[in-house]
C-alpha cells in the first residue's frame, strides 16, 4: 500500500532496522529475506533522500534523519497494532500475553510475587519478564519495548500516565551479632561506621538515601556497592558494616536471617512507588485489565499491614 508516495510496508522494515541494527536479525524479525531487507532499505534511502543507516562493524548505525523517523514511525505502527489488529476482546483465562517490565529487586520480592501468585490461579498462560533497572526507562516505553515501569515516582516522566502503589520508608540494616550497633543510632557513629549500599543500573546510579545524604552534604565511608537492594543483608552477615534499605524488605530477610533494623540517625525521606505505562497502552484491554490486578494488589498489601511498630529494636 503506498500513501503519498510512500510504501508502508517499508515502515515496518525501518523499525525492524532500528530495533535489531543488524540486517539479518532485523529481516527475520518480520519474516523477509536479507536481499529482500536490503531492497526495502534501498528504497527507504530513495525516498527519504538520506542513507539512514551506515556500517561500524556489524552494526547498522542510524543517521540523524533516521533516529528522527525512528520515534514517530514506532508510535504509528504500535497504534495500528492496537487500535485496528488487536481489537479481539481480552479473555485472562485464555491469553498467552507476555508482560515486559522493569522494577527492582526490592519491588519483585516485596510485591510483584503477589501478582505472580495471582496469575497462576486467574491467568495461568499469561507470562512476565521481569527486567532491571534500565538507563532510559522513557525510551523503552516510548518505543513499547516495556509494558510497564514499576519504580519510585519521582525517578518517572510526565510524557506517560502512571499511578502510584504505596508509600515507603528507608531503615538502616546491621548483623544482629554487630557490637557497634545500639538501641539508637547516633548520627557520628553512623558516619563513623563502613557502609553498603545499592546502586542502579549500569551507570550505577544512586538510590534515593544517596541523593538524599548528597545533598544535605553528608558523606560515608561506603565499603561495598551492591547492584540491588536484596544484596545488602549477606554482605552485612558477620561484619560491623550497616546499609540502608526499604522497610519493607528489610522485614522481609529479618525473618530469614540475622538482620537487625534501626531508624536511622537523621529523617530520611518516605518515597512512592508508583506504576508506569505506554501512553499508547491507554486503551490496551489487556494492559488495561493488568493495571488494575496491579493497583487492586497494592491495596490488598496496604490494607493487610499493621501499623508499622516503632523501628528502633535492639
Amino acid at each position: 500500500m503506498r500513501f503519498k508516495g510512500l510504501d508502508l510496508n517499508l515502515l515496518v522494515a525501518l523499525d525492524a532496522v532500528m530495533t535489531e541494527r543488524n540486517l539479518t536479525a532485523a529481516a527475520r524479525k518480520i519474516n523477509l529475506s536479507q536481499p529482500a531487507m536490503s531492497a526495502a532499505i534501498a528504497r527507504l534511502r530513495t525516498y527519504f533522500r538520506d542513507e539512514l543507516f551506515t556500517m561500524k562493524g556489524r552494526e547498522l548505525v542510524p543517521t540523524p534523519a533516521a533516529e528522527a523517523l525512528a520515534g514517530p514511525v514506532r508510535e504509528a505502527l504500535l497504534h495500528i497494532q492496537l487500535s485496528i489488529i488487536s481489537r479481539e476482546a481480552f479473555d485472562p483465562a485464555q491469553s498467552t500475553r507476555r508482560f515486559r517490565v522493569i522494577l527492582s529487586d526490592f519491588m519483585t520480592i516485596v510485591f510483584f510475587r503477589r501478582i505472580i501468585d495471582r496469575m497462576a490461579q486467574e491467568a495461568p498462560a499469561v507470562r512476565f519478564e521481569l527486567l532491571p533497572f534500565s538507563d532510559e526507562p522513557d525510551e523503552l516505553l516510548r518505543r513499547g519495548e516495556v509494558d510497564f515501569l514499576i519504580l519510585p515516582e519521582l525517578f518517572m516522566s510526565s510524557a506517560h500516565p502512571k499511578a502510584t502503589l504505596f508509600d515507603e520508608t528507608l531503615v538502616c540494616v546491621g548483623c544482629r551479632a554487630n557490637t557497634q550497633l545500639s538501641r539508637q543510632l547516633t548520627f557520628e557513629k553512623y558516619l563513623s561506621m563502613g557502609h553498603v549500599t545499592a546502586k542502579f543500573g549500569r551507570a550505577l546510579r544512586p538510590n534515593l538515601e544517596e541523593w538524599f545524604l548528597l545533598e544535605h552534604g553528608v558523606r560515608r565511608r561506603i565499603e561495598v556497592v551492591v547492584q540491588g537492594f536484596s544484596l545488602i543483608p549477606p554482605i552485612l552477615l558477620d561484619t560491623s558494616r550497616i546499609g540502608t534499605m526499604p522497610l519493607r524488605l528489610a522485614r522481609h530477610f529479618e525473618k530469614r536471617m540475622p538482620l537487625r533494623i534501626i531508624e536511622p540517625p537523621l529523617p530520611l525521606p518516605t518515597f512512592t512507588e508508583a506504576l508506569q505505562w505506554p501512553s499508547f497502552h491507554n486503551t490496551d484491554p489487556a494492559s488495561i485489565w493488568m493495571r488494575r490486578i496491579v493497583l487492586e494488589e497494592a491495596s490488598n498489601m496496604a490494607s493487610g499491614e499493621q501499623k508499622p511498630p516503632n523501628r528502633r529494636r535492639c
